[in-house]
């Protein structure tokens, strides 16, 4: 039987309860999302719970739960599994009486890896949408969109070594050291060369929570991803999709055209071909809105500690990515239905 709450307390529960502790983040969060509907959802993938040789089977929800934890406190899965054997918030929250053993750092990394493979997150990110759409947190006025570097330190440092042939021509050879992501890729932004990945993200205009997230190598362009974001969101039609001059051209005008969408898309100057003043005035406007996606790239950098790559490989860059989305929605949450209220 999967180690998940009963409902019943313990006696170690019960003097811990007479401790004084700050879980209203928690509390709150409890009340928003239903989490019978999202341990469904996970039990698609682990019918009977996550199961070790030696160990007990453990609950998705809890293993679920341990991964936010990971992700609003920047930690490591040696860290949250000390965290939640430590503190008595972070144990409550994830459903763990006190007399329970706590899921240690392997068993959280082999559930991450099977969400991973089954591509999980994505219906999860929808299902905690949609829950929050209910409770009014969430609504489509409009959709913004906008990409942002996640890079490795995981790059190649090797050396390049060149051998001469009879016939005059070269052949060039890499050899890398250990631990390389070979998945990564470089890319310039400015005077500085990146090396990692590239987080594509599409939020509501409203609030600036995010609807979709797909990830790419560093070195992918930006404007051609605009139709793989759409097509994750059903946005009602005439919504307006608001994006900076990376997006501008007649290929995306035309695509959301078909989709039925409004463009908001930056207008970009070109050889010759200088901006007008309606054009700059209609940029600036942009701009009042389109600021909303650049705080989620910069909240998830303070918030979350993030500020690079986690994992090697593109997919479970993915879920790094899809996992701080997820986050970053309910983190916001509470706030945005106090200041409603």
């Amino acid at each position: 039987m999967a180690i998940q709450s009963s409902g019943q307390l313990g006696l170690a529960d019960i003097s811990a309860s007479k401790r004084k502790c700050k879980h209203t983040f928690f509390d709150q969060i409890t009340n928003i999302i239903d989490w019978l509907s999202v341990e469904k959802e996970l039990r698609l993938y682990y019918p009977k719970g996550l199961r070790l040789s030696g160990k007990p089977a453990y609950s998705p929800l809890l293993l679920f739960k341990m991964l936010l934890l990971q992700t609003w406190y920047g930690l490591s899965d040696y860290q949250v599994e000390e965290e939640v054997n430590d503190r008595i918030t972070f144990s409550r929250f994830c459903g763990i009486s006190m007399d329970s053993s706590v899921p240690d750092h392997s068993v959280l990394s082999r559930f991450r890896t099977v969400l991973t493979k089954k591509k999980a997150l994505e219906r999860l990110l929808k299902n905690i949408n949609n829950q929050l759409s209910n409770h009014g947190v969430l609504v489509q006025h409009g959709a913004i969109i906008d990409a942002s570097i996640t890079p490795t330190p995981r790059c190649p440092k090797g050396k390049k070594s060149y051998d001469l042939h009879a016939d005059g021509s070269i052949t060039v050879s890499e050899s890398y050291q250990k631990g390389v992501d070979p998945e990564a890729s470089w890319s310039k932004k400015g005077p500085k060369l990146y090396y990692g990945y590239k987080r594509h993200i599409l939020v509501e205009s409203k609030e600036g929570l995010v609807l979709a997230v797909s990830t790419t190598k560093a070195s992918s362009h930006d404007s051609g991803h605009l139709e793989g974001l759409l097509d994750k969101v059903n946005l009602p039609p005439g919504s307006r999709v608001y994006a900076d001059k990376g997006y501008s051209g007649s290929p995306n005008e035309i695509l959301l055209k078909k989709k039925k969408l409004k463009s908001a898309i930056q207008k970009k100057a070109t050889k010759n071909n200088p901006l007008s003043v309606t054009a700059k005035r209609f940029n600036k406007l942009i701009a009042k809105t389109r600021y909303k996606v650049e705080r989620v790239f910069g909240s998830i950098k303070n918030w979350f500690r993030s500020s690079g790559a986690r994992y090697i490989g593109i997919d479970k860059m993915h879920t790094q990515h899809l996992m701080e989305a997820i986050a970053y929605n309910l983190y916001r949450s509470p706030n945005i239905i106090l200041r409603g209220c």
